[in-house]
């Protein structure tokens, strides 16, 4: 296996590909020859003891008589649907070009960026679309023109955008790196926090209007830092969202030059995290009055290595989800190279707080016990029928597989199971970064798409198998008696999806009011690709938003449950929850598929104060949302 450390000037390994080896040494092969020989003889020799004493006479035990035996084989998977997706970008009216500074100095920001979200700014009830840019350099000539800016656009309710940021007060510059969108002051208006290479920003929505507050706020972080990933959550229960921003490496441009990575045959190149010492997350709790307070210490995430004492987290994306469902938000972060954390939530036994179990839990490193190159996260019980089985999904590095750990019957037991259940090999040879589970077929059951690209533009000229542009995965869930549960679709079949790019952010939400689950891919240094699902397959859905009470429960609803109940008692649960994938937001709206007949019987929501409620809804779904409101 390669990974970016192996391709190093300065390791004495050559670099190789999947089809080329590197000669050993003649004598090497020949001591290593007659040891295997040795070693099969004394192999020979227990073997056929073993078999003499296997084979020796033996009583034999009555008979117990038996009932019927029920035999279940697995059978293959069925061949996915054909769904296809359009790249509708320049038709829907989106001209946003992401702008990371790449001017040749190789500086590692460049290479991660930008985010983007689905949100409805406007309250108008179409998801409109905002992406994160970086910038220029300030030292580089193109820095000296008009600052690149983020760019939100408003959704009329058919999937044709308009660039309002200048009328939204966002057209502002900075290294812009992710988004969390979220009500934070419970006012009715979806907030936005954006992270940067440097400080952070905290706006405020104010009917339409956004205003920068994070002074005010306290939340604009290490003015030297580099933040990636955040997320809005209420970790302590007290009704209003709190916030976790994900710090990636200690950066500089002075100690990226300092580090002078190398690649063979290419020269400069940008640096691995593991070149660049670790930073600490940041936890804000909402104070309910505008601003937040610094808990990261006292709440226990922040993380030191035992030996040294300095910190270990190399954060870049984030899910919040109560594994153990007792009523407190837990945090499960992907670290780049280093080990993934797992945050348990003490609240349920005292003074809210974290306690990391990644390790113990068995999400902390690959199935082969190494850490991996995680970028992009999301957490769903995928399985139909659902048998309690939680799964996380992180896409990592090229050459390493993406992981999923799913719980082994226990809340805090996980294995990676991406090769049985059919994630493992189709995700090796990529580079994923924005991943996320969601229906994209209205089956009733939860598909997972990634984003792929590599870092480095010259990949391929040291590695064959890799290339710097990469098309986007989609699997398909098999449903239940299949061998495994996913089914990577052929490129062929998803259409426009399948266009390489340098993908990075990914997020989801029904643009055109049509009832299925449309995409956008974000790029470094280039344009998205919005993607309008066109599927014809005569599948239903039901789309639910909820509306918390703002005093018991947050506005947003975030970390509420809602619980679909179909002919037959087939359960279908599904949780708002914006934050997932890589830097980015999907839609608050939660969508279950109905496939072409299925009917529902019943809806329950688990508000995130713990109450529940029962709610009439259309046994048949629709394309209309539904908007459920807590008393």
């Amino acid at each position: 296996m390669i990974d970016r450390n192996d391709l190093s000037e300065r390791s004495p390994r050559k670099a190789v590909d999947d089809t080329e080896m590197v000669p050993d040494d003649d004598a090497v092969i020949g001591r290593a020859f007659r040891w295997s020989l040795a070693v099969l003889v004394v192999f020979g020799v227990v073997a056929g003891v073993v078999l003499v004493i296997a084979n020796r006479p033996q009583e034999l035990a009555p008979p117990v008589p038996a009932g019927p035996i029920k035999i279940v084989v697995p059978v293959r998977a069925a061949d996915p649907p054909s769904v296809v997706f359009t790249d509708i970008t320049s038709d829907a009216g989106i001209d946003f070009v992401h702008t990371n500074g790449a001017a040749g100095d190789k500086l590692l920001p460049e290479t991660m960026g930008g985010g983007c979200a689905f949100l409805d700014y406007d309250g108008d009830g179409d998801q409109d679309l905002l992406f994160v840019n970086s910038s220029h350099w300030p030292d580089h000539p193109s820095g000296d023109g008009p600052p690149a800016t983020m760019a939100l656009y408003r959704n009329d309710g058919t999937g044709r955008f308009e660039d309002v940021t200048a009328e939204a007060g966002l057209d502002v510059g900075f290294y812009g790196m992710g988004v969390a969108a979220g009500d934070y002051d419970n006012d009715g208006d979806v907030d936005l926090f954006l992270t940067a290479v440097g400080p952070d920003h905290l706006y405020r929505n104010d009917d339409g209007v956004f205003t920068d507050v994070t002074r005010r706020a306290g939340t604009g972080g290490d003015p030297d830092g580099w933040s990636t990933s955040s997320g809005f959550f209420d970790y302590d229960n007290d009704g209003d969202l709190d916030l976790f921003v994900c710090n990636y490496v200690r950066w500089s441009r002075e100690i990226d030059f300092a580090v002078d990575f190398r690649l063979t045959g290419i020269g400069r190149a940008y640096g691995p995290p593991s070149t660049f010492e670790g930073t600490f997350a940041s936890l804000y709790r909402n104070n309910g009055d505008g601003t937040f307070t610094d808990v990261s210490a006292e709440s226990g995430i922040e993380v030191v290595n035992a030996a040294t004492g300095v910190a270990v987290g190399k954060a870049l994306a984030v899910v919040f989800i109560d594994i153990d469902r007792d009523g407190w938000m837990d945090i499960f972060v992907a670290n780049d190279t280093v080990a993934n954390f797992l945050f348990r939530n003490t609240g349920a036994s005292g003074e809210p707080g974290f306690q990391e179990i990644g390790a113990a839990a068995g999400v902390a490193y690959s199935s082969m016990g190494a850490a991996t190159g995680a970028m992009g996260i999301d957490a769903a019980y995928y399985r139909e029928p659902d048998d309690g089985s939680l799964g996380f999904c992180i896409g990592n590095f090229a050459n390493e597989m993406s992981s999923l750990y799913v719980s082994q019957g226990r809340p805090w037991q996980f294995a990676d199971e991406a090769i049985g259940e059919g994630v493992g090999a189709p995700s090796r040879r990529v580079l994923s970064f924005g991943l996320f589970f969601f229906d994209y077929d209205l089956d009733g059951r939860l598909d997972l798409l990634q984003a792929n690209g590599h870092l480095e533009e010259a990949i391929n000229t040291v590695q064959s198998s890799q290339h710097y542009r990469q098309a986007a995965q989609l699997f398909w869930n098999t449903g239940p008696g299949s061998r495994v549960s996913f089914v990577h679709v052929p490129t062929a079949a998803t259409g426009d999806l399948a266009r390489p790019i340098v993908g990075r952010g990914a997020a989801y939400a029904d643009i055109d009011g049509d009832g299925d689950l449309d995409v956008v891919l974000t790029q470094t240094g280039g344009p998205p690709m919005l993607l309008r699902n066109d599927q014809a397959l005569g599948h239903r859905g039901l789309r639910v938003k909820l509306v918390g009470n703002g005093t018991t429960s947050n506005r947003d609803a975030i970390g509420a449950w809602v619980h679909c109940t179909l002919t037959g008692g087939r359960v279908m649960a599904r949780q708002v929850m914006p934050t997932r994938s890589y830097l980015s937001q999907v839609e608050r709206v939660v969508t279950f598929g109905l496939g072409p007949g299925d009917v529902v019987e019943a809806l329950s929501v688990t508000w995130p104060d713990g109450t529940v409620g029962s709610y009439p809804a259309e046994p048949d779904g629709g394309t209309d949302v539904m908007v459920i409101t807590q008393p």
